[in-house]
């Protein structure tokens, strides 16, 4: 068979099927083969709608933002401990106390701006937390918490948490585990990205993101080297909602422990919550004179 018998064979065949299928009103249907002919993307919903807080300090909207990020809080009352008088002393007042604490600092020492997912006993969604980082541009976002070890009582010291895919250990899975579930064990229900945008934004979160996250989580273990008691394994990693922001480098500084007593003491008292304040503001100040660097 030539060339021109083939070719003509390739194309007259089809169009004659084609023009009888046509005269007779008949519909030949296209094979599918395992696979859609439309292609469909994964878009970003709208943002989750959020009350964004006053941001305080400088006007000049050049100065760096930090949004501050009091875990827990109203009904969700996070770690609870007892302290010698049999009291019950809770992780979201004394989280809220470190960050009134660091925000104060902050503004005393000028140049920078900053804004607080909450500044009294009330609850917000997990889901708000970055995203009001998020809205407001921040340049910054430290999330502050405090922990429980049960009925262990030995075990003590600050941690460092940055996003990751996979948790560095088995206590930091644990962790976020806990966390990420704060919502869910309080009824709350916020409509916003679906589980599957959500791992996009990680896995696509920009890697000059997760370095800043890195080297601020790095420059708090320094400045703290002296002054804070650091748990043995202090640089962790976990897959935390509220670090899933993938524009803005987020930190959890975990203070330590409500059921350990020396912890418990630092931490609840005004001359430990300023040591924190100090070493917190100081990290931040160094982060972002070194981005003012030319």
């Amino acid at each position: 068979m030539s060339i021109r018998t083939l070719l003509l064979l390739v194309i007259a065949v089809p169009a004659l099927v084609l023009g009888g299928a046509k005269a007779l009103g008949v519909t030949i249907p296209v094979p599918e083969w395992g696979r859609d002919y439309v292609m469909r993307f994964l878009l970003d919903p709208a943002p989750v709608e959020v009350d964004l807080p006053e941001i305080l300090g400088p006007e000049d909207e050049t100065r760096p933002l930090v949004v501050l990020d009091a875990g827990h809080g109203g009904r969700d009352p996070g770690s609870i401990g007892l302290d010698a008088s049999g009291e019950q002393v809770l992780e979201k007042d004394i989280v809220l106390a470190l960050t009134l604490a660091l925000r104060d600092n902050l503004l005393e020492g000028g140049g920078i701006r900053v804004a607080l997912t909450r500044t009294g006993d009330t609850i917000v969604p997990l889901a708000q937390r970055p995203e009001i980082a998020r809205q407001l541009g921040a340049d910054l976002f430290l999330s502050i918490h405090a922990d429980s070890a049960g009925g262990r009582s030995d075990v003590a010291g600050a941690s460092i948490y940055t996003l990751s895919n996979e948790a560095s250990s088995e206590a930091a899975a644990r962790f976020a585990e806990r966390e990420n579930a704060a919502d869910s064990l309080n009824g709350i229900t916020i409509e916003g990205q679906s589980a599957q945008v959500s791992a996009i934004l990680v896995e696509l979160s920009q890697q000059r993101t997760q370095d800043d996250a890195t080297e601020f989580a790095s420059l708090i273990a320094r400045e703290g080297g002296d002054v804070i008691r650091f748990h043995p394994q202090a640089r962790r990693s976990a897959v935390l909602a509220v670090l899933r922001a993938p524009d803005v480098p987020g930190v959890l500084f975990e203070s330590g422990f409500v059921t350990n007593e020396a912890d418990r003491a630092r931490l609840t008292t005004e001359e430990g919550q300023q040591s924190y304040a100090e070493v917190l503001a100081q990290a931040i100040r160094v982060y972002f004179a070194r981005r003012a660097e030319p």
